[in-house]
C-alpha cells in the first residue's frame, strides 16, 4: 500500500466517526424528553381533565336546576294489588327485580310479570312518582315498578294544586262551593269559576299577610319601644323618680292605643278571612277521597294534562318569579328564596367593603413602609398560613370574639334595657361579614403586595424627584397603577366569601329569617339581625329537610342561583378591573 493511502486511512476513519457523533447528538436533541414533550402532554392532559370536570359539574347543575320548575304531566297508576297512585314522575330508571318483587304480586299475575321481565333480559322499569296529598298518604314520593303496574292513565282534568302548606295536592275537580252552596259540578265550569275568583282571593290573602306582618309588627314595635324607654329610665333614674312615673303613664297610654289599634287590625283580618271562606274548591283524589280546599290556601293550580306548550311556559315562568321574589314555605322546600338572595348579596358586599381597605393597608405597610427583616418575613409567613386555616375555626373565633365579647360589651353600653335578651351579643349580619372578612384577608393581601411590587421603581423615583412626599407618591402613582391587581384580590375574596357556609352557621345564618336586615322601621338598617344565606339554604335543603328526595330539585336550582350570583358579582369586579387596566395600560410594565 502506498504511503499516501496509509496516511489517508486515519483521516477517513476520522471523517466516518464525525457523522456518527453528529447523528448521536442530533438524536439526543430530537429526544422527546429533551424537548419536554411528555410534560407538555401531561400538563395539557391535566388541564383538559380539569376543564372536563368543571364543565361536567356546571352542566349537571344547569340541566337539573333549569328543569326543576317545568310542569310535568300527571299519571295515574293502578297496581296489581289494588293501589291507586297519582302524581308527577320525578325519576325513571331501569332495575333488576328480585323474587320478593314477584312474591308481593297476586298469584295470577306472577307468571305474566316474570315472563315480561325475562323477555327484557331480567330488567324492568320503575318510577318515583311525586304523589303529594301528604295529609292523606303520609308520603311525598312513591316508587312504582312496571312489574306491579296493572294500568296507567292520564286523566284530562287531574289538577296540580300548589298550596301554602302540606305541599302539592293532586285531584280532579268535583264541586265549586260559594257561601256553602254548590254552584258547579262540571270540571270545565269548576275551572272557570276557580280562575274567576282565585286572583281576588289571593289579593285579599296578601293584604291579610301585610296586616299581620307590617301593621301588627309596627304596633308591637311601638309597645316594645315604650317598654324599653321605661326600663332605661328605671336604670338611670330609679323606679321612684318622677321621670319613671311619667314614663309609666306614657306606657299605659301607649298600651291603650296599641290595644285599640290591634283590635282594629284584627277586625280587618277577620273580615278578610270571612270573605275568603265564601269560596271553596272540592277535589277528589285518584282513589276517591274528597278534599275541600279554600282558594286562599292555593298558590297555583293548573290542569297538567290539558295545558299546551304556552300554558306550560306560563307555569314555568310563574314558578321562577315566585322562586326569586317570594319567601320560602313548606320547610324551605317550596316557595321562594328572596331573603336568602338578599342576605347573600348583603353579606358579600359588606365583607368586601371591609376586607379590601384593611388588606390594602396591610399590604402597603409590608411593601412600602416596613423594613425587610425577620419580623416582616414572619408576618408574611403567618399571612400565608392563615389562608390555610379551616373556615370553621374562623366561625368559632367570630362567635367568641365578635358575638360574646364585642357584642356583649355593646349591649352593656347601649342596649342595657333590652338585657337579658341580646341585641348585638348574638349572631347577625354584621358579625358574619366581619368573620368572613378575616377569613378572606390573606386573599387580598397577597395579590395586593404583588401588584405593588410590580409598579416600576423609576416611577417612584420620578415622583420623589418632582418633590412629592412618600404618601403622595403612593396615593397618586403607586395605588392607581396597582389597582387592577388590588381588584384581582377583591375578586378572589368575593368568590371565596360568597360560597362559605361553615362559619355562617355559628355567626348569624339561620334556616328562616322573616325580617330582612333592611326595612321601613327606624333605624331602617339592622345589622344585628340574623339572615338567610343561599349556601346555608342549600345545606338545609339537602340534609335537614323532612324529605330529601322532595328537596333535591330545589337543591340544584338554588345551587344554580348561587353560582349565578357569584358569577355576576365577579363579572362586575372584572369589568371595573378591565377599565382600570385600560386607563393605565400606557404606563404599566
Amino acid at each position: 500500500m502506498s504511503p499516501a493511502i496509509q496516511a489517508g486511512a486515519p483521516a477517513a476513519r476520522r471523517d466516518g466517526a464525525r457523522p456518527r457523533r453528529e447523528r448521536r447528538q442530533q438524536k439526543r436533541k430530537s429526544s422527546l424528553f429533551a424537548n419536554g414533550e411528555p410534560m407538555v402532554w401531561l400538563t395539557g392532559g391535566a388541564l383538559a381533565l380539569a376543564l372536563c370536570m368543571i364543565v361536567g359539574l356546571l352542566a349537571l347543575v344547569v340541566v337539573q336546576g333549569i328543569g326543576t320548575f317545568w310542569p310535568q304531566a300527571v299519571v295515574v297508576k293502578r297496581t296489581l294489588d289494588g293501589r291507586v297512585i297519582a302524581g308527577e314522575i320525578a325519576v325513571h330508571e331501569p332495575y333488576r327485580p328480585d323474587e320478593r318483587a314477584f312474591d308481593a304480586l297476586p298469584e295470577a299475575a306472577r307468571a305474566v310479570a316474570r315472563a315480561n321481565v325475562e323477555a327484557r333480559g331480567g330488567l324492568a322499569d320503575r318510577q318515583m312518582i311525586r304523589s303529594g296529598n301528604f295529609e292523606l298518604t303520609g308520603e311525598h314520593f312513591t316508587w312504582v315498578s312496571d312489574v306491579e303496574t296493572a294500568s296507567e292513565t292520564r286523566p284530562e282534568w287531574m289538577l296540580v294544586v300548589e298550596r301554602q302548606s302540606w305541599g302539592r295536592f293532586y285531584g280532579t275537580p268535583k264541586r265549586f262551593l260559594l257561601d256553602g252552596v254548590v254552584v258547579a259540578e262540571e270540571p270545565a265550569k269548576i275551572w272557570e269559576l276557580f280562575l274567576k275568583h282565585h286572583d281576588s282571593v289571593r289579593e285579599r290573602w296578601e293584604e291579610r299577610e301585610r296586616l299581620k306582618t307590617e301593621d301588627i309588627g309596627e304596633i308591637n314595635a311601638r309597645a316594645e319601644a315604650g317598654r324599653l324607654d321605661l326600663r332605661t329610665i328605671e336604670l338611670e333614674r330609679g323606679s321612684d323618680s318622677p321621670e319613671h312615673r311619667a314614663a309609666e303613664a306614657r306606657l299605659e297610654q301607649l298600651s291603650r292605643e296599641a290595644d285599640a289599634e290591634f283590635a282594629r287590625v284584627r277586625a280587618q283580618i277577620e273580615a278578610i278571612d270571612v270573605e275568603n271562606a265564601r269560596t271553596q274548591l272540592q277535589l277528589s283524589t285518584a282513589d276517591g277521597v274528597e278534599k275541600d280546599l279554600g282558594l286562599d290556601e292555593i298558590v297555583r293550580a293548573y290542569p297538567a294534562n290539558r295545558i299546551g306548550l304556552i300554558g306550560r311556559w306560563g307555569v314555568y315562568l310563574s314558578r321562577w318569579s315566585e322562586f326569586l321574589f317570594d319567601d320560602p314555605r313548606e320547610a324551605n322546600s317550596e316557595g321562594g328564596v328572596f331573603p336568602a338572595i338578599f342576605g347573600t348579596i348583603a353579606m358579600t358586599l359588606i365583607m368586601t367593603i371591609v376586607v379590601v381597605p384593611f388588606g390594602v393597608f396591610a399590604a402597603l405597610y409590608l411593601r412600602e413602609y416596613a423594613r425587610p427583616g425577620p419580623l416582616v418575613s414572619f408576618v408574611r409567613i403567618a399571612i400565608n398560613n392563615l389562608a390555610g386555616v379551616p373556615s370553621i375555626v374562623f366561625g368559632v373565633f367570630g362567635l367568641g370574639f365578635f358575638c360574646y365579647i364585642v357584642g356583649a360589651q355593646i349591649d352593656q353600653s347601649f342596649f342595657a334595657a333590652s338585657l337579658p335578651n341580646p341585641t348585638f351579643g348574638k349572631g347577625g349580619l354584621l358579625w358574619a361579614s366581619l368573620t368572613l372578612a378575616l377569613l378572606t384577608l390573606p386573599v387580598v393581601i397577597v395579590p395586593t403586595e404583588e401588584a405593588l411590587s410590580a409598579v416600576p421603581s423609576s416611577m417612584r423615583e420620578g415622583s420623589y424627584a418632582c418633590g412629592a412626599t412618600k404618601w403622595q407618591t403612593i396615593r397618586r402613582i403607586v395605588l392607581p397603577r396597582a389597582m387592577p391587581g388590588i381588584m384581582t384580590g377583591a375578586i378572589l375574596a368575593l368568590a371565596r366569601g360568597a360560597g362559605e357556609v361553615a362559619p355562617l352557621m355559628l355567626v348569624g345564618a339561620v334556616k328562616l329569617a322573616p325580617e330582612l336586615p333592611i326595612d321601613g322601621s327606624a333605624p331602617f338598617v339592622h345589622p344585628e339581625r340574623s339572615f338567610m344565606h343561599l349556601g346555608f339554604h342549600i345545606f338545609d335543603l339537602g340534609f335537614q329537610s323532612q324529605n330529601s328526595e322532595a328537596a333535591k330539585p330545589m337543591v340544584y336550582t338554588t345551587t344554580l342561583l348561587l353560582i349565578g350570583i357569584v358569577v355576576t358579582l365577579n363579572l362586575m369586579a372584572i369589568w371595573i378591573r378591565a377599565r382600570l387596566r385600560r386607563r393605565f395600560s400606557g404606563v404599566q410594565v
